[in-house]
């Protein structure tokens, strides 16, 4: 985490969606469970700067989980409450709005920290997006995905879809998921790669706070720093990819996480890790 802030506080409350920690982990949780957690302009905003804050707090989670209440993780843009709004606006207006959402998918690749998407119900527009951007995504076996965007007339390409989707299920499944917007249940969900794996209803978020905890409790920067090149590594050729692989693998030889994982070997002792 940087130490580097200025002159504006951090948020203390999250009004538009559930915020907690636990062990380590950050949960957020949609919670308009009668919308299937349709979200309004203010939840995009506030999960935009929740992910800007979360590099800069020192107290901040080591790992985060975003997870929805009830039957839905995340049904995408509210039909009312920004659909309808959004007709009344003009096209620089909206431009912004597209800008935000696309904003919060941006901050999440971003974000140093492992991200878990808990998918425990229909991941639909937006939810969907949201769901593809996590570095892991497990699902309840009655749960499913749809990249609605072609069945209410805009492009499939939303919110970096058409970036992230080819390069997880390859560019011949994304075309079909990103132009149909057919329904993708658990089965298929992790035939194609979507998920990384399907589990039981009830054992959703038991195994995600599993998966969250090991991650917490891990090398932060190590996972920071290959969570970075990932990224990164996706829009560069291979003689690039080397190159920058073996500058960051030089610093974090040089690091204190490292010369921990020497001593615990030499002492036959698990590393206790500072991510430093």
């Amino acid at each position: 985490m940087t130490p580097f802030r200025g002159s504006a506080p951090f948020t203390e409350e999250w009004r538009h969606f559930g915020w907690r920690l636990e062990d380590g982990v950050g949960i957020v949780t949609f919670n308009r469970p009668d919308k299937l957690n349709a979200l309004t302009f203010e939840a995009y905003a506030d999960l935009r700067d929740l992910l800007t804050e979360i590099p800069h707090r020192e107290d901040g989670p080591r790992a985060l989980v975003i997870t929805g209440e009830g039957r839905g993780f995340c049904s995408g843009g509210d039909l009312n409450e920004i659909i309808g709004a959004l007709l009344k606006l003009d096209t620089h207006q909206t431009m912004e709005f597209t800008r935000m959402t696309g904003s919060v998918i941006q901050r999440m690749r971003e974000c140093p920290i492992p991200i878990i998407a808990a998918v425990n119900g229909v991941a639909a527009g937006a939810g969907a997006v949201i769901a593809l951007a996590a570095d892991f995504r497990l699902m309840s076996k009655s749960a499913s995905f749809a990249f609605v965007f072609t069945k209410v007339g805009l492009t499939g390409a939303d919110m970096g879809a058409a970036y992230l989707l080819p390069r997880l299920i390859g560019l011949g499944r994304a075309t079909e998921a990103l132009v149909l917007g057919h329904r993708i249940d658990a089965d298929e969900a992790c035939t194609i790669g979507l998920v990384t794996e399907a589990v039981e209803d009830d054992d959703l978020m038991s195994e995600a706070m599993t998966l969250a905890r090991t991650l917490a409790q891990g090398p932060a920067a190590a996972f920071a720093t290959t969570k970075v090149l990932l990224a990164r590594e996706q829009d560069v050729d291979l003689a690039t990819a080397i190159e920058l692989e073996a500058a960051a693998q030089a610093l974090l030889m040089r690091s204190e996480d490292h010369a921990e994982f020497h001593r615990a070997l030499r002492e036959k002792r698990p590393p206790k890790w500072t991510g430093r």
